[in-house]
This record gives structure tokens, sequence and C-alpha cells, in this order.
């Protein structure tokens, strides 16, 4: 494919006039290699609107000044557990010149990570590497040409566990981390392969997924565990030289490891010992317990006033099993399954997400009626949030916001003395 020139294609009169005028009102701010194909990432964002685009991109600008994205980011030593646990890495490009960008789930201990270090520290480390990546696009794109601007993803979701997620500082994370996401990259996502996904990350997609722009989802395409679907869906994209053996390609690392865990750093369990004191903690939750009868069914009612909401449950069942289900009932009274049923037996705690909005009821159901010899004692915890308003989706770095806190202190002392 012939180099890429700063000319763009592909797009109508209008489109152009506004890129000019984007442009224009952002020459102040732009760098030698912000190239009209950058420019587009923002406008395409904000729907060809020049005004809002410029809004956006300043808004930006100022954020990747607070992080040190341009500045001290690359010099920045991370802490030696996420050196040694953070899994990620790249085996090569894809078919247009792209890089791949591979994430072992598996290997992703988010509960030993936030124990171990600030959350962030953890949000730079991922920063450096999606820069990195961009970097080494851009340098791609001089000999592929612009389709290799953007980046191809393998999340690899083997061994998935939503529990990690349902811990209110990892949520807190992965809602930080998507707001981020669509404030400062626009447009870079080429593809993203989410592959071995269980059936229970769909629940947690249906949430996460509010928080994603159209275009964002439109690339998203999730995967069961069955190779042959998502492997052929893959190699479309990426040449098997340039993918692990592990995934359906030839390549291993010179380990002969099908995985390439050399080039993709697999993560793993962190050690207690990297555990930090002031690490964020999880006192013992406090179940709701009840025992429902035979032939009985036990309801929680959950009042949901706002639009953007979440239903999250945690339950188990001492021994045998019960039927779960969840009901919505509008305020004209009309009632809807939304969720189930099904059979929950004993054993791990049964965790789970739904979107819903309001203003509804949601009849969170334990149903016993088909038992007619046993009673069920149920464990429960419930809830109705809305995360923008009860999580802390702060995209501001901690230390920043610390040492702007002491520098407040500093001159009060002094406007004191």
């Amino acid at each position: 494919m012939a180099p890429m020139s700063n000319a763009v294609v592909g797009i109508d009169d209008d489109q152009r006039f506004a890129l000019m005028k984007f442009r224009r009102s952002v020459r102040d701010v732009l760098k030698p290699e912000h190239n009209d194909h950058y420019l587009l990432r923002w406008l395409r964002a904000r729907q060809w609107n020049p005004e809002a685009a410029e809004k956006m991109l300043r808004d930006s600008l100022v954020w990747r000044e607070k992080w040190g994205i341009d500045t001290t980011l690359d010099t920045w030593k991370a802490p030696e557990a996420l050196e040694k646990h953070f899994p990620s890495g790249t085996t090569g490009f894809d078919k247009e010149g792209s890089p791949i960008i591979i994430v072992p789930f598996v290997g992703l201990d988010v509960w030993g990570l936030l124990h171990s270090v600030t959350r962030t520290d953890l949000i730079r480390m991922i920063l450096r590497h999606l820069e990195n990546y961009l970097a080494s696009a851009s340098k791609q794109s001089l000999v592929h040409g612009p389709n290799a601007l953007k980046v191809t993803v393998l999340f690899d979701l083997e061994g998935f566990n939503i529990r990690q997620y349902a811990w209110k500082p990892a949520a807190e994370m992965v809602f930080t981390l998507l707001q981020i996401y669509e404030a400062n990259y626009p447009e870079i996502l080429k593809k993203c392969f989410i592959v071995n996904a269980p059936k229970v990350f769909s629940l947690a997609f249906s949430v996460i997924k509010k928080f994603m722009h159209e275009y964002t989802i439109s690339k998203i395409k999730i995967y069961g565990t069955d190779e042959r679907k998502w492997q052929a869906a893959v190699l479309e994209m990426i040449d098997r030289e340039q993918l692990p053996a592990h995934y359906g390609g030839t390549l291993v690392d010179e380990n002969g490891d099908p995985r390439c865990s050399l080039m993709v750093k697999p993560g793993g369990k962190v050690p207690k010992s990297y555990y930090s004191k002031n690490a964020p903690s999880e006192q013992n939750k406090e179940y709701k317990r009840v025992t429902v009868k035979t032939g009985e069914k036990h309801s929680v009612d959950l009042l949901c006033m706002e639009e953007e909401s979440v239903l999250k449950w945690e339950f188990g069942v001492d021994s045998h099993d019960i039927k779960f289900l969840i009901k919505r009932k509008d305020e004209e009274g009309n009632e809807s399954l939304v969720h189930g049923p099904r059979k929950v037996a004993e054993g791990p705690v049964d965790i789970g997400f739904l979107p819903v909005t309001g203003p509804a009821t949601y009849s969170v159901i334990f149903d016993n009626k088909s038992a007619y010899l046993r009673n069920k004692k149920v464990f429960y915890d419930v809830l109705i949030s809305v995360p923008e308003r009860d999580l802390n989706m702060s995209d501001e770095p901690e230390d920043a916001l610390e040492a702007c806190r002491h520098h407040s202190e500093h001159r009060e002392c002094s406007t004191l003395n």
C-alpha cells in the first residue's frame, strides 16, 4: 500500500468544509504530527460539528497535560507489581499494518493489583501501553497508509470472573477507563475480538456498553468458546504468522510457547507480599437471609427512578436449588419479565448486573413454588445504583489531586503566616 499522505479522501464537500473550519479553530494547539487524519477522528466523534470537535480536542489536551501523556509518562517507572503482573502485549500487525493488542484476561488479577498499587498507577500503565501502540500505528501508517492508524484488539476472556468486577474499586476503574477512552481516544479501534466469553459476560457487557459510543460498540464482536467461529473471523484480519498458535496462528515465542508469553505478558496472581496497607478493602458482606417455604416465593421490590441505572445482585441458596427471575412494572402497571427464570443451585454465589430504567419497580424473585418437600434458605444482596452518581469515575490522576491539595494548604499557611 502507498505511504500515507495528509490528503483525505472519501469525504464530501460539507465534511471537507467542516474539516477546514476545525483545523483553523485549533491551529494554536496543533503539533506537526496532527494531520488531517488526526483531526478527522475528533470530527467524526462529534458528528462533523466543528465547534463540538474543538471542545472535545481542547478538553483532551488539558487531560493529557494532567496525566503527563506527552511529558512524563514515557519515563514513569511502574511499580514492580504492575511490571510483573499486568497482562498484555503485541505479536505483530494485522493485514493492513495495524498493531495487534492481545489481553489474556485469565491473568488479570484486578483484586490483587488494586491491593498493591493505586488506581492511578494501574490506569497510567494502561495509558502507557495504549500510547505505545498508537505510536507504533503512526509509524506503520507511513508505510501502509491511514488504515494502519487504528488498532486491532483480541481480548481472551478465558477464566473471566465477574465477582472481581462486582467489587466497587474494580467497577470504578472499569467505568473510569471507559470514560477516559471515549473522551480522549476517538476512532482508534479497528476491531475488537472478545473471545472465550462466558454467558455471564453478556450481563456485564449490557451494563458497560451504556458508557460506550456507537462507533466503539460497532467495532466489538463477542464470541463464546467455539474456536472455529472466532478463529475464522480473527484470521480474516490477521495473518497466521502474526498470531499466536494458541489463537489459531502459527507463531510461538523463543521458548516454543504457543501463547507467546515472552511477547504477551500473561500476568497472573499478585502475591500478597505486594499488598499495600492502604489498599481498598471489602468488608465482610452482610447478606439478608430468608427462608422460602415450599410452594411460596420471596420477592424484593426495588424502585428505579433514573434512566441510566444498574440492578446488581449477589445471592446463594444453602442447599438444593431455587428459581430466580426479575420482573419490571412500569407506571401504568404493565409488567414484563426482564431476566430468567432460571434455576440456581447451591454452590458459588450468583452475581450479576442488569441495566434498568425508570420510573419503574423491579421485583427480584426467589421462587420455590415448584418444591413440595423442602423449604429453601436464601441469602442475598440486591440494589439499584446509578454508576455516574454512586461510583468515583474521576479521570483525574490521584497524585495530581494530592499535589494540588498540598499546594492549596501551603498557600493557606503562607497567607496565615
